[in-house]
C-alpha cells in the first residue's frame, strides 16, 4: 500500500563522511635501521627474507599464539 505524501525513510546514523586518503611512505629495507632491526630479530637468511615478506612457496606456517 502506498501512502501518498509521506516521507521516504531514512536511515539512523551519521551521515557519510569522505575519508581521507593515507598516505604511505616508501621504506627502504636495506637502511642501516632497518638492518640493524634484522640483524636483531631475525635467525637466519630465510628468516629474514620472510620477515621482509618475501616467503618462498612450500614454507611451513607459522602458528600463531593465543590470546590471554
Amino acid at each position: 500500500m502506498v501512502v501518498k505524501g509521506s516521507k521516504p525513510k531514512r536511515g539512523k546514523g551519521k551521515g557519510s563522511k569522505k575519508k581521507a586518503k593515507k598516505v604511505t611512505k616508501e621504506v627502504d629495507v636495506l637502511s642501516p635501521a632497518a638492518m640493524l632491526n634484522a640483524y636483531y630479530v631475525c635467525h637466519n637468511a630465510p628468516a629474514c627474507l620472510e620477515l621482509r615478506g618475501f616467503s618462498w612457496p612450500g614454507s611451513p606456517k607459522k602458528k600463531g599464539k593465543k590470546g590471554k
